[in-house]
């Protein structure tokens, strides 16, 4: 089945070790490295170098829609055989709006309302990056619906980081829909 992880940067490795992403997203802070994991074939990892704010400010790079069309091509071309991962610093903004947005993308018949409400279980500090969710929304012409969905779970519980998990893409399946990591 295929699923899509959403770790912290500090828990990238030992998520990698547990779930065995074929391929990776990186969300990162512009001038922050993250090594390519040795596991992850070059063309399997992505890195979008954006900071993590909703609205302009001097010296930060706010994501554009060339950064979601990137973002919407890359998880496009997953052969879903093995799991997708998305990391950003934290585990609580980018990536799980990445996942969202990866989620919304890949199984258009899935209401956006209910993979934002999965989402929340799933993770309970979740905070997906508004802007994000908005370009991807305009991108796939999700009228407003995808923005609706994250406002109505609003934000998530404080944390320094978020803990990793999962969210299942085939509705119904014998698997947990949602299932927390170790």
């Amino acid at each position: 089945m295929p699923t899509l992880h959403v770790c912290s940067l500090s828990r990238l490795n030992e998520t990698i070790a547990a779930v065995g992403p074929s391929h990776v997203v990186s969300l990162i802070g512009t001038g922050a490295k993250v090594e390519r994991p040795a596991s992850i074939a070059p063309d399997r990892h992505l890195t979008i170098s954006v900071n993590d704010i909703v609205e302009p400010m001097e010296g930060y790079v706010l994501a554009g829609p060339e950064h979601m069309e990137r973002l919407l091509a890359f998880v496009s071309a997953w052969d879903r055989a093995s799991p997708l991962l998305f990391h950003c610093w934290a585990g609580i903004s980018r990536s799980t709006a990445a996942a969202y947005i990866a989620a919304c993308a890949l199984a258009p018949e899935r209401d956006e309302a209910e993979l934002a409400h999965l989402l929340r279980e799933a993770a309970p500090s979740a905070t997906p990056n508004a802007h994000f969710v908005a370009l991807a929304d305009d991108i796939l012409q999700r009228q407003g619906r995808m923005v609706e969905a994250i406002r109505a779970i609003g934000r998530g519980a404080e944390a320094m980081e978020g803990t990793p998990f999962m969210l299942q893409l085939n509705k119904g399946s014998p698997d947990s829909t949602v299932r927390k990591l170790p």
